[in-house]
């Protein structure tokens, strides 16, 4: 794995990986626009035996999407909260969309684009920054509360029980009628739905809303859930 690697040594480490270890899924974790506890959360990824990972960080990560080969990337996880977006860095997502590559978004990732009305109908809901008016979205830190499993037999949630976690909350966000819910929660400080998935062109995606610092990434219920995500959305369509 490769952590805030240059564009030329990710190419070299897929494409090697993808040599060495057909078996391993070849994933990129896109980075930057908040802070986080990189540790935990890369130790979380080190964990993961069946997967190679590089580092990408934003803002730079928008344009490498451009000049990346489809082929030799599984899936894409996004742990990124990025304000702006040209139009050439949008065309850049929506190719590795119709190209079918797995998305995973998760928590701040929903904060992402405000200004990009279509980013939506690609995370599947959004997180609103609106002072001041009834559709803002709100968060709460070092939340205890419940996350239930909304279909035990999906292969995101296949084999996890409902489990209790510390963690942040967000409230007031917007769910897509069309996204099949995975997780939820009964906290009052939170939005209902928390976990979902859905089509967009011929991507698979996935969005988990917990994951704010080490008491998510080293929950061991929680790391099911990332690992059978990136697993699911990396799977070739039929």
């Amino acid at each position: 794995m490769v952590r805030s690697g240059t564009y030329l040594s990710l190419l070299f480490l897929v494409l090697i990986s993808f040599s060495v270890s057909a078996k391993k899924l070849n994933i990129l974790v896109v980075t930057g626009g908040h802070n986080f506890d990189r540790q935990s959360f890369f130790e979380m990824f080190d964990s993961f035996p069946n997967i190679n990972y590089t580092e990408l960080q934003q803002p730079e990560a928008n344009t490498q999407f451009g000049s990346i080969n489809p082929k030799i990337v599984d899936a894409v996880v996004f742990y990124d909260m990025p304000k702006s977006i040209s139009e050439e860095e949008k065309e850049n997502y929506f190719n590795l969309l119709k190209a079918g590559k797995g998305m995973v978004f998760l928590h701040h990732s929903l904060v992402s684009y405000q200004q990009w009305d279509e980013f939506k109908s690609i995370v599947g809901g959004k997180y609103y920054e609106m002072k001041d008016s009834p559709r803002a979205s709100n968060y709460q830190h070092d939340v205890h509360f419940t996350v239930r499993i909304e279909d035990p037999e999906h292969p995101v949630t296949k084999g996890i029980r409902d489990f209790e976690i510390l963690d942040e909350v967000y409230g007031n966000t917007e769910v897509l009628p069309e996204v099949k819910p995975l997780l939820t929660t009964d906290h009052p400080k939170s939005s209902r739905v928390i976990g979902w998935t859905h089509q967009k062109e011929k991507s698979r995606v996935v969005y988990i809303q917990p994951g704010h610092d080490k008491n998510a990434f080293t929950n061991p219920e929680y790391r099911q859930l990332i690992r059978q995500a990136i697993a699911f959305v990396a799977e070739k369509q039929k």
